[in-house]
C-alpha cells in the first residue's frame, strides 16, 4: 500500500503528518502519522519505526534534524469547505472567489430564485430549504469555514445557533454592531456556548473600507486566508493532483518546497506535480525558478538509479536577476518519483 492509499484509508478528519527523510543515509524514507500514531511507512521497520518516539514529537511543518538525517514534516491541510448561509447579492462574489481559491462551496438559501442565482454563480452544492434543516446535514470540521450573510437577524440567529454546535475553522457574520450584539445576546440566553459566540468574526472581513458586494467578498476572503494560514499547515494535495497521481500512467515527479529563505514566492510545503510530458499540476512559484525545477525533475524521471533528489534554487544575486528570478530568496525543493 502506498502513501496515498494509506491517506485514503485512515480518517481524513484527524490531523495527519507526513515525515520524509530529504537528506541523509535514509533519504526517501517516508511515514504517515496521525495523532502521534505511526500508521504507515514505505520501508518496514525503517528509520521512522526505529525513531518513532522522536518522530511523534515533531508537531510543526518544516525541517527537523534527527541524528544525521534531515526530516521534512508536512502537515497538509484539507480542501476548505466554505459554507455560505444566504444567497443574496453579497453571496454571489463570495461564491465566485471561493471557487477561484479551490474551496468546496456550499450555499444554503431558502428562496428558490436566490438558490438558482447561487447555482449559476458556481456553487459546488446548494440546499434550497430552511436554514436549520440544511445545517443539520452539514457535519462541520477543522477545515470548514462558515459565512453568514442572510437577509435578516432572525435567520442569522438560526444559523449561528446551529453552527456554534459544530467543529469549525471560522465563523463570520455580516451585520451592524447593533444587529450582531442583539443576535449574540439572544443566542447566549438560549444556551449557545458563550466562548464560540464571542469568538465569531463580526463585522465580517478585514477592515479595508469595503463597500460594494465585490469588495466585501474580497475582505471576507482575505480574512479566511489569514485564519487558514495561522494554523501552520501546508497547502496539501489538490483534487486534480491526487487524480493525476492515481490515474495518469508513467513516472511522475512530486516537487515539494521543504525550506525557504528570503522573499521566495511560495511557502514551505507547496507542491507541484510534474507529468511525464512536462506539463505541471500546481505551481511552486512560476517563472525561471519553476522551469529550473521542472528540468531537474525530467532528468530524474529518466534515471533508474535514483528516485529522489534535493535541489536548491538560488534566486539572489546577479545571475538570478539575469534569469528573471526577481523575487529573490532561496528554496530547497525535494523531488520524488511517484
Amino acid at each position: 500500500m502506498g502513501l496515498f492509499e494509506a491517506m485514503e484509508q485512515y480518517d481524513t478528519e484527524k490531523e495527519r503528518k507526513i515525515l520524509t527523510v530529504v537528506k541523509g543515509v535514509h533519504v526517501g524514507e517516508k511515514a504517515l502519522f496521525s495523532e502521534s500514531r505511526l500508521l504507515w511507512e514505505n520501508k518496514d521497520h525503517g528509520f521512522f519505526h526505529k525513531h518513532q518516539e522522536i518522530a511523534e514529537k515533531i508537531t510543526e511543518s518544516g525541517i527537523t534534524n534527527v541524528e544525521e538525517e534531515m526530516i521534512f514534516c508536512d502537515i497538509p491541510g484539507q480542501q476548505i469547505k466554505l459554507v455560505i448561509c444566504g444567497g443574496g447579492h453579497v453571496s454571489i462574489p463570495i461564491i465566485q472567489l471561493g471557487q477561484m481559491m479551490g474551496n468546496h462551496v456550499t450555499v444554503i438559501e431558502d428562496r428558490p430564485k436566490f438558490a438558482d442565482h447561487a447555482r449559476r454563480a458556481g456553487a459546488s452544492e446548494v440546499f434550497c430549504e430552511p436554514f436549520q434543516d440544511a445545517l443539520k446535514k452539514i457535519k462541520g470540521g477543522r477545515d470548514t469555514f462558515f459565512v453568514i450573510v442572510t437577509r435578516g437577524h432572525r435567520y442569522d440567529q438560526i444559523c449561528l445557533f446551529e453552527i456554534a454546535k459544530k467543529e469549525h475553522a471560522y465563523i463570520g457574520m455580516m451585520g451592524s454592531k447593533k444587529r450582531v450584539a442583539t443576535v449574540k445576546k439572544q443566542l447566549i440566553e438560549d444556551g449557545a456556548d458563550p466562548q464560540v459566540i464571542e469568538n465569531i468574526y463580526s463585522p465580517i472581513g478585514l477592515s479595508i473600507g469595503a463597500e460594494t458586494p465585490e469588495e466585501i467578498a474580497v475582505a471576507i476572503a482575505a480574512e479566511m486566508i489569514q485564519v487558514k494560514n495561522m494554523k501552520k499547515r501546508t497547502s496539501g494535495y489538490t483534487k486534480e493532483m491526487l487524480h493525476a497521481i492515481r490515474e495518469k500512467e508513467g513516472t511522475k515527479i512530486l516537487a515539494t518546497i521543504v525550506t525557504r529563505k528570503g522573499s521566495a514566492p511560495r511557502a514551505v510545503g507547496t507542491k507541484m506535480l510534474i507529468l511525464p510530458d512536462g506539463n505541471c499540476i500546481g505551481t511552486i512559484g512560476g517563472g525561471c525558478m519553476e522551469a529550473d525545477v521542472v528540468r531537474k525533475a525530467r532528468t530524474l524521471m529518466g534515471q533508474n538509479e535514483s528516485n529522489v533528489q534535493l535541489c536548491r534554487v538560488d534566486m539572489t544575486g546577479a545571475d538570478a536577476e539575469e534569469e528573471g528570478m526577481v523575487c529573490g530568496g532561496i528554496v530547497d525543493v525535494f523531488l520524488e518519483k511517484i
